[in-house]
Order: C-alpha cells, then sequence, then structure tokens
C-alpha cells in the first residue's frame, strides 16, 4: 500500500470510529482528500475502494455521503469503482434504517449503470412512494422519443397532472430539439440528485432526521378569497387607484387612464387591462421576431407558466425551495414566522404599498391585512401567478411588468415588500434593488426575504447544482454582504437583518435625498 493510500486508509478508519463531536473534523479531512473547489481529486479513484471496505465493516453515513457526491461528480472511472459496494448498498437498504435511508437513495441514484439490480431490490419495493419516484427517476433512461421534462423535482410523485396540464406540457416539449430535450433531462437529473443529496448532508451534518415533506397537491385553488362579495371594488375602481402611479416603460411618461386601457401622452402606447390586471409586457415589446436562441431560452421558462403553477407552487414547491436553499429541513422557518416579519416590519409613509414579485399573493395578503388592501399594489411577470392573486384577493390591482424597472415614478411608493423573490434573478438583483430605491419615498420600507450561500461546502454545492427551468445554469444565492451593499447603493439604511439557517430577512428605510 502507498503511503498516500495508508494516509487515506487512516483517515477512513478515523470517520468510521470517531465519537459524535469528532465526526464533522474527521469529514473534513476526508474530504479534502478525495473532493476540493467542487470536483473529485486525483486521489479519489484510489480512495474509492478504501471506503467501500469501511462501509462493509460499519455503515457509517457520511462515509456513504462521499461514495455518492464522487459517483454523480467523477466520470465514469469513479462511478465503476463506488459501483464496486452495490451489494452491500442494496443490503443496508433493505435494514430500512432512519439515518442511513436518505444517504442511500441519494448513492443509489448515482449509480445508473446498477439500475436493474437496484429497482428489484426489495429495499426499494418498501420504499415510500415519494421517495421511490425519485430513485426510479434518477436512474431513468432517456428517451428522446418521449422526453418526460420539467416534472423531476421535488419528486415525480407529486406531479399528478390532468389532461389539460398534460396537453401544455406537450406545446412546449415537442418544441425542443433532440439535443434541447437532453440538456432538459440532464438538468433535471441534476436537479434531483441535488435535493436528495442536499437532505442527506443536512441529516448527516446535524445527526437529525428531515422532517416529513409535503408532497401531495390538492385540486383546490389557493386560500380563499379575501373580504366579503358585498365589498370587493368594481375593476373601474381599481384601475382609478393606479392613475398618476404608473409610468411608460418605453419613454418613462406617466400614462393617463383612458377606458380600459392605459395610454402614454407622450408615445402613444397602451397598455390593455383585464380582470383587475394591467399589463405592461406585450404593448411595450418590439414587434420583431425573437431569434433561435431567444426562442429557445424562452422554452426553458415555459413550466412556470402552467395554468396551475401557483397551487404546485404554493403547496409543494415553495416548502421543497426553502429546504434547498434555506435548509429548512427542520421547519425552523415557518410560514408564521414570515408573516409576523412583515407585519412587525413593514412601515409606510405615504404612497401606495408594492408587493414586488407578488407570485400567487399569499404574502399580499398578509401586506393588505396589514396596511389595508386599498392601498397595495402586487406586481409578478407570471400571468398564470397574477390570475390566482386576484382571485384571492379581488380587491388589489395588479400590474404584469418587471422588476427590473418598475413601472412607477420616482419617490411614489410608501413602502416595497419583495418576498422570496430576489433569488430568481441574482445577477440583477442588484438592478431590482435600486429600482425600489428609486421608487420609495424618503422613510419607507424595504422588506425581502431571501437566501444566503450555506457556509457547508457540500450543502452549497448541492444548492448550486440545482439547475431549474427558470435558472438552467444553476442556483445562485447571496452572500449578506452583497445585499447590504446594493442597498447602500441604492440609498436604503439597513434597519434589521436576521433570520435561521439559508434565510434572509431584512429590513432597510429609504434615506432623505
Amino acid at each position: 500500500m502507498s503511503t498516500q493510500s495508508s494516509s487515506t486508509a487512516a483517515l477512513v478508519a478515523d470517520l468510521e470510529n470517531a465519537p459524535t463531536e469528532r465526526r464533522e473534523a474527521c469529514f473534513e479531512a476526508l474530504l479534502d482528500v478525495v473532493w476540493r473547489d467542487g470536483a473529485p481529486t486525483t486521489g479519489a479513484g484510489e480512495a474509492i475502494p478504501l471506503m467501500v471496505e469501511g462501509i462493509r465493516r460499519r455503515p457509517t453515513p457520511l462515509l456513504l455521503l462521499l461514495l455518492g457526491l464522487l459517483a454523480g461528480s467523477g466520470g465514469s472511472d469513479l462511478t465503476e469503482r463506488v459501483s464496486g459496494g452495490i451489494d452491500r448498498y442494496l443490503d443496508l437498504l433493505g435494514m430500512n434504517e432512519a439515518e442511513l435511508t436518505p444517504v442511500l437513495l441519494y448513492l443509489l441514484g448515482n449509480l445508473s449503470g446498477d439500475r436493474d439490480a437496484i429497482l428489484a431490490s426489495e429495499g426499494v419495493a418498501e420504499l415510500p412512494e415519494v421517495d421511490r419516484a425519485r430513485l426510479e427517476r434518477a436512474l431513468a433512461r432517456f428517451d428522446v422519443d418521449h422526453p418526460d421534462l420539467g416534472r423531476a423535482w421535488p419528486s415525480p410523485a407529486v406531479w399528478r397532472l390532468n389532461q389539460a396540464e398534460i396537453d401544455f406540457d406537450r406545446t412546449w416539449i415537442d418544441r425542443l430539439t433532440p439535443e434541447q430535450a437532453r440538456v432538459n433531462w440532464d438538468n433535471d437529473t441534476r436537479t434531483l440528485s441535488a435535493y436528495m443529496g442536499g437532505r442527506a448532508r443536512w441529516m448527516t451534518r446535524t445527526g437529525s432526521l428531515p422532517d416529513p415533506e409535503e408532497m401531495t397537491r390538492t385540486a383546490r385553488e389557493p386560500k380563499d378569497r379575501e373580504g366579503s362579495v358585498d365589498s370587493i371594488p368594481s375593476e373601474e375602481v381599481l384601475f382609478d387607484r393606479l392613475v398618476g402611479l404608473l409610468r411608460c416603460p418605453s419613454c418613462d411618461e406617466v400614462l393617463d387612464r383612458n377606458g380600459p386601457v392605459f395610454c402614454c401622452p407622450a408615445c402613444s402606447r397602451a397598455a390593455p387591462t383585464a380582470e383587475g390586471i394591467v399589463d405592461l409586457f406585450e404593448p411595450f415589446i418590439d414587434g420583431a421576431e425573437p431569434d433561435e436562441d431567444d426562442a429557445t431560452a424562452g422554452l426553458l421558462g415555459k413550466l412556470a407558466n402552467m395554468p396551475s403553477m401557483g397551487r404546485y407552487y404554493e403547496e409543494v414547491l415553495r416548502p421543497a425551495f426553502l429546504r434547498v436553499a434555506g435548509g429548512n429541513w427542520a421547519r425552523a422557518i415557518t410560514p408564521e414566522n414570515e408573516d409576523d416579519y412583515i407585519r412587525g416590519h413593514v412601515r409606510p409613509v405615504r404612497g401606495p404599498v408594492l408587493d414586488l414579485a407578488a407570485g400567487a399573493g399569499r404574502w399580499t395578503s398578509v401586506l393588505a391585512r396589514h396596511v389595508g388592501e386599498e392601498r397595495v399594489i402586487a406586481l409578478d411577470s407570471g400571468l398564470p401567478m397574477l390570475n390566482l392573486l386576484r382571485k384571492r384577493l379581488p380587491g388589489v390591482p395588479a400590474v404584469l411588468g418587471s422588476a427590473l424597472d418598475l413601472p412607477f415614478p420616482t419617490g411614489s411608493l410608501g413602502a416595497v415588500n419583495c418576498w422570496n423573490a430576489l433569488q430568481a434573478f441574482p445577477e440583477q438583483a442588484g438592478t431590482a434593488i435600486r429600482e425600489v430605491g428609486r421608487c420609495l419615498r424618503p422613510g419607507g420600507t424595504f422588506t425581502l426575504m431571501t437566501f444566503r450561500w450555506a457556509d457547508d461546502p457540500l450543502e452549497r454545492h448541492f444548492q448550486e447544482s440545482h439547475h431549474f427551468p427558470s435558472r438552467p445554469e444553476g442556483m445562485l444565492l447571496f452572500t449578506s454582504e452583497q445585499v447590504r451593499t446594493w442597498l447602500a447603493e441604492a440609498r436604503m439604511r439597513v434597519v434589521d437583518a436576521s433570520g435561521e439557517e439559508g434565510f434572509l430577512f431584512m429590513t432597510a428605510v429609504r434615506e432623505e435625498a
């Protein structure tokens, strides 16, 4: 045995036998030998057989996690070496031990060459549906003629589609070239594996089992309509509230209202209205056809426009995202905590209150109850989300527009809330924050919730490895310092910063000009 092998064998033995208080230190020492800067080291191949031997002696969760990491990231040679312990991994899965199962699922999901043996094992047959479906999809083979895209994360078991939703899928999947379909398939697979890995790493780091996952999608609309039917204002009243508050995205002039449209007196462009929503997108987009690259990029975001996505988002996808991005596997942060923060920190001065990137309106409801719905405006770039928001909050007018070029005059808003949204456009988050600073009146508050990178390098790796349809290049999050810098550049002073795990709650006040 070489000197390096002897050293690695000693590190494996140390990790196997480490008491609880030393496990992380021993794990970090071995991790440094086999994994650096997001990739396996040159010594990883020689270390794998030693780690497999260690698993045969004692099923250590951290060793299983490392084997899964190397199998999923190191190419066929390393994956084949990890596969040498498949009989042991399947025996362990059959034991159904709670502390081993999440790590084994991540490991086995990266051994596609052993697909048939894995799926035929008794341990897989006994898994809960959500875990079994996750593992089956992680191991599935790509079928170019029938690609099943966009429905893997956080488990295929949650995507129980009706015929209308299936037909909606086909409209964008059928337009993909085989190469584009393969890219989407691989991104789905990596994202699902990253979710499994993040869950396993959190468990091995904390020594706790994750809370049960919400994986049930109901057929209902999001929560009940706010207010009685008699109290619902007419569209005329709703749009009257916006007179003098909307500016033309083309030339910055304040829009006039002319019946069912908002018109620009300077450039004569018009923004239509319907169902309580003002559309500031379509009228202001040039009529030229997008080139092929632009069209392809647009296809990657089609999933977010599925008509029922609002319900999926609130009931299943958002809780799953909070686990990955916020480390919320044990529900350290609840929706009630988020509600309390908004109520405790939104302090508007004179002027309307904007819920920026409002989505389906879950937190718009909190804002409306706190300041009065007659003061609230909702803005989002997704029409399906705003349709759901309007059903929930018929007394709140909505604007279909961009957070990067807010359609409001300078110094016109009394407060802005942006909840769980900055990470949706991370490269441009600074632009969105500058726009908030421009539109806020002095003394008005800006409340936000987003996510910061995990301190643990593996947890951060699993965060980065999420390739959503809207973020095919991989997830990007923030540091607290980044957000503070953007706020300062927008002439906003931070008055509160808090949040557990990876959550970042902040409140800033717009300073005097």
